[in-house]
């Protein structure tokens, strides 16, 4: 039986994965002169983080990286309740240290000069395309409902095994491929977190939303697979 200290470390170290990997791209590659990659390469780049991180430590943990995933998968009946805080606590730790390394990073460039928004999310003047309150509070919730449809149900013991993975990665990134205009997409408060505590903007005033709607969406998603589409 894998200990709890092993779970946790697979959990910090998948969020840091996803954490550094995805806003990395955002903050170091999304502009790059004449080779950015732009919305599309950093959707991309959050995708591949789950799938990468789902296969190396998945198998440790189970692979959440995100307190609204781990929520959710307590209502869903996959995951202990009792397990939740130190998944949780990990998960924020490993997006916070991400975030720090990130900026190290990014500050060691000549001319640095603040690192802006840092891929932090927000709404209203912090919303990339100045989307208010309600929009990203719907899209947020609706979201990471279907996520976690997505998660349920890839991983339920009838879908196709070995291929979990693969599905909400390629789900990680549609998301973000339709909300990084509306909040530079969370449906993860881990990741919102660590670049919060970074941002020159007021990212951190925000930071709430991004918890209570994906832990929402994910509580809904979890409810509706269970009434539709549980194996039981």
């Amino acid at each position: 039986m894998m200990s709890n200290v092993k779970k946790w470390s697979a959990e910090f170290l998948g969020t840091f994965w996803l954490t550094l990997g995805g806003c990395g791209s955002a903050v170091l590659a999304a502009a790059f002169p004449g080779l950015g990659i732009g919305l599309l390469g950093v959707s991309l780049a959050f995708g591949l983080t789950v799938v990468t991180g789902a296969y190396a430590f998945g198998p440790v943990s189970g692979g959440h990286f995100n307190p609204a995933v781990s929520v959710g998968l307590v209502i869903g009946k996959r995951f202990s309740a009792s397990e939740l805080p130190g998944y949780i606590i990990s998960q924020v730790l490993g997006a916070i240290a991400a975030a720090a390394v990130l900026y190290l990073i990014v500050s060691g460039k000549a001319g640095f000069s603040g690192v802006g928004g840092f891929a932090s999310n927000g709404y209203g003047a912090n919303s990339p395309g100045g989307y208010s309150l309600l929009s990203v509070l719907v899209c947020e919730v609706v979201l990471t409902a279907v996520f976690l449809l997505v998660i349920l149900g890839a991983t339920a013991k009838r879908a196709a095994g070995g291929f979990g993975g693969l599905a909400i990665g390629l789900c990680l990134t549609l998301i973000h491929l339709v909300s990084i205009p509306v909040s530079n997409t969370s449906v993860n408060p881990a990741r919102s977190t660590g670049p919060a505590l970074f941002a020159q903007t007021g990212a951190l005033g925000d930071l709430w939303l991004f918890w209570v709607a994906p832990i929402a969406g994910a509580i809904l998603g979890a409810l509706i697979y269970n009434a539709l589409l549980s194996e039981d």
